[in-house]
């Protein structure tokens, strides 16, 4: 495939995630909160997430404003998610991270994970990669926050 032609593959990813957000209902009483916001420019990230009994991603809901970045990163990364444990997702998160500041190992590792790999375009914006990023630090705030009660309680 020529590289015009992955561009615009990328695009179309980043452009349906936007208008077509996935697991964007709220979901009441959730296993982990996450929120996270960048008062920059006004992006806001709402994130819950539901573990089963075997500690896995049973559901995600995540409510976002702002850009279509923020908004399409952020159903992504519902997509991304389900189904794993929380230390897949800890590795997930990681190896998410090192691919926006351009490791390509970590690109070649996110190659089945869904549309994550479509970001990688936004790394020739640099300002615009917190954008990307934000869910990612609710994911990794709720996730903290859960242990912390789990160990607590």
């Amino acid at each position: 495939m020529e590289l015009p032609q992955l561009d615009d593959l990328y695009r179309d990813a980043i452009l349906d995630h936007r208008r077509n957000p996935r697991n964007s209902d709220k979901l009441d009483n959730a296993t982990i909160i996450g929120d996270s916001v960048n008062p920059f420019c006004g992006d806001e990230i709402h994130l819950q997430v539901d573990l089963d009994a075997d500690g896995r991603v049973e559901r995600v809901g995540l409510q976002s404003e702002g850009c279509s970045i923020n908004q399409a990163a952020g159903s992504m990364l519902t997509e991304a998610v389900v189904g794993k444990t929380l230390y897949e997702i800890d590795h997930l998160v990681q190896t998410f991270k090192l691919m926006m500041q351009g490791d390509s190992d970590a690109e070649t590792r996110l190659s089945d994970e869904n549309d994550l790999k479509s970001l990688i375009g936004v790394r020739n914006y640099p300002v615009r990669i917190k954008c990307v990023l934000l869910s990612w630090s609710a994911l990794e705030d709720g996730v903290l926050s859960y242990r912390r009660s789990s160990e607590a309680g």
